[in-house]
């Protein structure tokens, strides 16, 4: 454990921190070979299963940067908690927690089954498809375009440049996306979805084809870790309620039917995604004053290859490896 070292904002000590997680990269980049990458969704399965690198942005200015931070992926699943926040913040809290239960599921992310199986009135959280294709239906605007333009706007604003759509990926999922189309039109059926499915779909396939990088996630789960205010400049980009509430659901169904143990077992607030990132909010906490990030981090984790929940293998054990040293669990 990484001990005795009481200024973590030393050049110094900015080195040694450097050499432990370029170590750590370097060793849980083998466990990549325990895992495979995405291959329902074709253009995924291009992805080298090889690659693995990880971003840690602090409150304090400090930042490591280790492994393969330069690679564009799409956020995928990641981008559930992004266009919740946004569904927050155009409908309000109350409303979106009338359409959307926060209950996790145990279940496959892709998966209906609870809704055909247990007398339930709304999906049972945002993070799973069935929910997160609910949030998106609730988004303003007729077309994809007009309802994507919030989510990109809040990206704009705490990422400091508009990012992309990665239209390849994009195409690839609506011409793959069969089980999406089917849990769509069980929605739809059911009376859950609050607009029309087309253009739902269309906006959901889109949100998860958003081009993001490692300092991308890492920036975005630093905001998330400070309840929606920006640390350089005290800034709002989030209300704290919406915040901390997508805390909360990051930590316990953002790991689809693995959140259980990642909670457990790592013990920090995270959203996935099949691309392979991962990311990850550490609250400030009461540490030992040698710790690094006792005042909070935001973390992106990149790691194609994944296991069978669809979390990136190396990047999970990754994680469970930084927080265990670094005492970055908030229990």
């Amino acid at each position: 454990m990484v001990q005795g070292i009481a200024n973590w904002n030393t050049g110094e000590t900015q080195e040694w921190l450097q050499q432990y997680v370029d170590d750590w990269v370097a060793f849980y980049r083998k466990h990549t070979n325990d895992g495979n990458v995405a291959s329902y969704i074709p253009i995924l399965a291009e992805a080298d299963p090889d690659d693995l690198g990880i971003t840690i942005i602090g409150n304090n200015g400090l930042s490591v940067r280790s492994g393969d931070t330069e690679i564009p992926f799409t956020l995928q699943s990641i981008s559930k908690a992004i266009t919740f926040i946004v569904a927050c913040m155009e409908r309000g809290v109350s409303y979106m927690l009338d359409n959307v239960d926060v209950e996790p599921t145990g279940e496959a992310f892709n998966s209906i089954m609870h809704l055909e199986m247990k007398p339930v009135k709304k999906p049972l959280n945002p993070f799973n498809n069935a929910g997160a294709i609910t949030v998106t239906s609730t988004l303003p605007g007729d077309t994809s375009e007009e309802r994507l333009e919030p989510v990109f706007q809040l990206l704009e604003k705490i990422l400091g440049y508009r990012p992309s759509l990665n239209v390849d990926v994009y195409e690839s999922e609506r011409e793959s996306s069969n089980r999406n189309r089917a849990i769509g039109y069980y929605l739809l059926e059911v009376g859950f979805l609050d607009s029309d499915l087309n253009a739902t779909l269309e906006t959901y396939f889109k949100q998860c084809s958003i081009n993001v990088t490692l300092d991308d996630l890492a920036r975005i789960g630093l905001i998330l870790a400070n309840d929606g205010m920006d640390p350089k400049n005290g800034e709002e980009m989030m209300p704290r309620q919406v915040a901390r509430l997508t805390k909360v659901l990051m930590l316990t169904c953002g790991m689809y039917d693995a959140s259980g143990k990642f909670a457990t077992y790592v013990g920090i607030p995270a959203k996935s995604g099949v691309s392979g990132g991962i990311l990850a909010a550490v609250p400030p906490r009461v540490r030992d004053e040698t710790m690094p990030f006792t005042d909070g981090c935001g973390i992106g984790v990149y790691g194609p290859a994944l296991g069978d929940k669809g979390n990136s293998i190396a990047g999970t054990r990754l994680l469970r490896h930084i927080a265990t040293q670094w005492d970055l669990s908030i229990f």
